[in-house]
């Protein structure tokens, strides 16, 4: 997390600048020492020594999914004036403190094992930030500290205060405002952008746009990532006031978007910036050293996984990093731009308008389970009825589908600069607002959108049940993989050289690792590239040429490693999937292999995936609906629709109206027979019935015989309800549901039944 911090000593001014270093070393260092929080616990007042056991008393998954079951249930024009309660709840710090140390350290602590210590000064930092006595990035003097840190000596203090990393306490307030905040704001951003929320991913833009940008001849796509990287603080609260209320929350906020304050000359920069990269360059030689870690640091991510973050394309690379704001930074984006989604969206109803209800596209709209792998037939009729526009949003980018003319992508256009101009003070040239046509494929997401027309024949019955023949067009949405772009990450990589007739480079980073480890870790990128690449029609094409880069990547380096002089000798060794074990010289021989030698696992090293084409997954063509929703909301909005008595008022009235049954009123029918008539005379009913139903003989009989088996149980239910009312309040209150539960009555009925048949009784 890079965030633009600095020390809060540097607000100071230029003057006193030796000064609040020389305090502050001080007073971090008794805050180092084991005495330091007793003696901030016996200064703090008395009313303030709470048992932070005592109020922990809820859990705090319930909490939060009580959040968020409140935020889908209310109406989307409605304002938040109170979150200061969430706030407030003990058991939602512990949950973020819980998070925050997961993230620091990587393992996830349990209640149980929070000290009681730790407890106490959540619970001081937790009043602080109710009372509004919480400053950001002090370093000073924290309320409460990682668990990974130790006492400092006076240089790394001074390193630390200095260093834009922010403290441990930042982390924790910053987790408990998103556990509250993103749900209130979920609930109201548009289901356009996928970007920063959950349940949402790339791979759902790309399935969007194959399922829903069939038929658009021209597409915008537009760039406004610079609201990701600076956005204006009263934006940023403006677009917050209009859903939350609360002046606690919004202080907290606006307080973190502040800018940290920078002094000094011009001549003192100039010597911060050649200091900074003097350690930079000691810090990338100390890089290539080994580091032993700490017990309670956690592990580097793997070259594999490192290797795959410089994969991303260009749209999801930048994450935004506001002030102190950290990892809300994205939900703020999202607040922001979700103005853009708003505007958008009522230019969509603006642009279709009557005809978007139109019969014509009300199957191809409404399908609810869309088939990408079909074409998508486009009526012929007049051009103003098959106007449509589509748009969606992936973090700081844009993407809007137009069936129009030309003239009305310009309009579009000029309304959507013009917005980003008085929204966001952006000034969106060509460069970062381009029209593109679909023949010549639009890149979005390192993936390439096209059209391929095709021109069936279209057979149905006419007037007078001719066969009638029509000629239609059909388009069909190509979304492939861009293979460029593909070479220009492995170039950045260093493991491709040249643009032309690219050639594969040696994986110098696995020079030290053994055959077996530098072959698994290559297998889980190649895993993770085809998925990446899951939905893109040439699936098989780019993940083969990503499985050709690796493996003769490795070939080349074990051709180093162990002295073979060319990829052949390695491939005659160890194979085309390089799973056979590699014999070494004894001047050049590795401890790690070795090891593998003396334990008897040479088996163990796994071959190369996808060293044959055979071996590649084909695209997944699986259907996607158009008006797609994620499994959390679509569970929230049955359990908010649950809760609406109004829904079992309709569900009942539209049962009596179609004339359906329940099966609750089904087994209390048997259960009041089984009371008023008594098992045998049950019994003798239901022998009855199947002796009837198994003389039957032809179909019609059936229909006769279900007739009068209708016409027999009204009977019967009218002779039983007679019953009933002749016998006495004493005998009638027994009969009642109410004395006796339901299962127990029909477990009697079936003990009852099998008695009978066994001849018991």
């Amino acid at each position: 997390m890079n965030n633009s911090l600095r020390t809060s000593i540097k607000h100071l001014g230029c003057n006193f600048l030796a000064l609040a270093r020389f305090s502050a070393l001080h007073s971090f260092s008794s805050l180092s020492s084991p005495h330091t929080t007793e003696r901030f616990a016996q200064s703090q007042p008395q009313q303030q020594q709470q048992d932070p056991y005592a109020l922990m008393k809820e859990d705090p998954i319930q909490i939060c999914s009580d959040i968020w079951v409140k935020s889908f249930s209310t109406p989307k024009s409605k304002q938040f004036a109170n979150l200061t309660g969430f706030l407030s709840k003990f058991d939602i710090w512990v949950l973020a403190y819980q998070r925050s140390v997961a993230h620091f350290t990587g393992s996830f602590p349990s209640r149980n094992a929070i000290s009681s210590q730790v407890l106490h000064d959540l619970l001081s930092l937790r009043d602080a930030v109710v009372k509004g006595q919480f400053c950001w990035n002090m370093k000073t003097e924290p309320f409460i500290r990682s668990p990974t840190e130790k006492p400092m000596s006076n240089r790394k203090l001074q390193k630390f205060l200095e260093s834009n990393h922010p403290p441990f306490q930042d982390r924790v307030v910053q987790e408990v405002l998103l556990l509250i905040l993103e749900p209130v704001f979920e609930s109201r951003f548009s289901s356009k952008s996928h970007a920063f929320r959950p349940g949402r991913s790339a791979h759902t833009v790309i399935r969007t746009i194959r399922s829903n940008f069939a038929g658009y001849v021209w597409f915008l796509r537009g760039d406004l990532s610079e609201v990701l990287e600076n956005v204006d603080r009263n934006l940023v609260m403006g677009c917050l006031e209009k859903v939350v209320k609360d002046k606690r929350v919004l202080g907290l906020i606006n307080s973190a978007l502040r800018e940290p304050m920078t002094c000094g000359s011009e001549s003192g920069r100039d010597h911060e910036s050649r200091e900074a990269k003097r350690k930079k360059r000691k810090g990338e030689e100390k890089s290539k050293r080994r580091k032993v870690l700490n017990p309670n640091e956690p592990k580097p991510d793997p070259y594999w996984l490192r290797t795959f973050f410089d994969f991303a394309p260009e749209e999801a690379a930048k994450v935004p990093s506001y002030g102190y704001c950290g990892i809300l930074s994205t939900l703020l984006a999202n607040v922001c731009l979700s103005e853009l989604d708003y505007m958008m969206e009522e230019k969509i109803a603006e642009f279709c308008g009557s005809f978007m209800h139109n019969p014509m596209w009300k199957n191809s709209i409404a399908d609810g389970c869309h088939n990408p792998a079909w074409p998508e037939f486009v009526p012929s009729c007049e051009k103003e009825k098959t106007k449509r526009m589509d748009y969606i949003r992936y973090g700081g980018h844009f993407l809007v589908g137009i069936r129009g003319s030309r003239e009305n992508v310009v309009e579009v256009k000029e309304g959507i600069t013009g917005f980003c101009k008085t929204e966001f003070g952006i000034t969106l040239d060509k460069s970062k607002l381009q029209i593109e046509h679909v023949s010549r494929g639009i890149q979005f997401l390192d993936h390439v959108i096209c059209h391929r027309v095709i021109y069936p024949t279209l057979h149905y019955t006419g007037t007078g049940g001719q066969i009638v023949s029509r000629k239609g067009v059909g388009t069909l949405l190509s979304v492939t993989a861009s293979l460029p772009q593909c070479i220009r990450r492995f170039r950045h990589l260093e493991l491709l050289k040249g643009d032309k007739d690219p050639e594969p480079l040696p994986c110098t980073p696995m020079l030290y690792s053994s055959q077996a480890h530098t072959n698994s870790q290559m297998n889980k990128f190649l895993e993770t590239m085809a998925d990446w690449y899951r939905f893109a029609d040439n699936r098989k094409k780019v993940v083969g040429f990503c499985a050709y880069v690796i493996r003769s990547s490795l070939a080349k380096l074990y051709a180093a490693r162990y002295k073979l002089k060319s990829r052949a000798k390695v491939y005659n060794i160890a194979t085309r999937d390089l799973s056979n074990p590699l014999r070494e010289r004894a001047n050049n021989m590795s401890s790690e292999y070795s090891d593998l030698l003396r334990l008897g696992l040479i088996d163990v090293i796994e071959g190369v995936q996808f060293s044959r084409m055979s071996s590649i997954p084909s695209c997944d063509y699986t259907p996607f609906p158009r008006n797609w929703v994620p499994e959390h909301e679509k569970v929230l909005l049955e359990y908010v629709k649950l809760q609406d008595p109004k829904f079992f008022c309709e569900l009942l009235v539209s049962i009596k109206t179609q004339g359906l049954s329940l099966p609750q009123d089904e087994i209390s029918e048997t259960v009041w027979d089984f009371k008023t008539f008594g098992v045998r005379r049950f019994v003798t009913e239901m022998k009855r019935h199947q002796t009837t139903m198994n003389e039957l003989q032809a179909p019609q009989d059936v229909d006769l015989v279900m007739e009068a088996e209708r016409e027999r149980h009204s009977t019967f239910a009218r002779d039983s309800k007679s019953t009933v009312l002749n016998l006495g309040s004493a005998e009638r209150a027994l009969l009642q549901f109410g004395a006796e539960d339901a299962a127990t009555d029909l477990s009697a009925l079936c003990l009852g039944y099998l008695e009978l048949k066994n001849g018991s009784t």
